[in-house]
This record gives structure tokens, C-alpha cells and sequence, in this order.
């Protein structure tokens, strides 16, 4: 499967849900969208409920997000005090 360009799909603007990433054409933050697979949607009900949205589209999120935690660095932080 051919990889998917997220910037096609994915866009910040500042007057939009205060510029968090939203699928363009929407106010559906990819933060929303993923938390709904979190929750346990499938793609065919978010799609559903969510008709603006595309499988692409949502492939193009999981691909945003990728590419975010690419950059990012995770440290586990000990429960209790040492």
C-alpha cells in the first residue's frame, strides 16, 4: 500500500479550533479522530457518523500522528518519590 502525503488531508489554522491539526474541509481535530479509535470506533462508524470523512482521511491522521511521535521522545517517570 502506498504510503499516504497526511499534508493532502491534514491542515493548521489558527482560526480553526484555535489551530489545532483538523482534517481540512472539517473542524474534526485529529486529536477527536483518534481519540475515537481509542474509544473503540471502527473506521466504517466514524466514517458513518463522520460522512466529511474519508478512509483516506483517516489513514492521513494515523500518518500526522506517526510522523509527530517520529520527533518526539517518551522518558518513563517513576511512580514514587526515590
Amino acid at each position: 500500500m502506498a504510503e499516504i502525503e497526511w499534508k493532502d488531508y491534514i491542515h493548521s489554522d489558527p482560526e480553526i479550533l484555535l489551530g489545532k491539526p483538523v482534517v481540512k474541509g472539517t473542524r474534526l481535530s485529529v486529536e477527536f479522530i483518534l481519540g475515537l479509535f481509542a474509544e473503540g470506533w471502527t473506521d466504517q462508524q466514524i466514517i458513518e457518523n463522520y460522512p466529511t470523512l474519508s478512509k483516506e482521511s483517516l489513514r492521513a491522521v494515523f500518518a500526522f500522528a506517526t510522523e509527530c511521535m517520529r520527533e518526539e521522545f517518551l522518558y518513563l517517570l517513576p511512580t514514587e518519590a526515590v
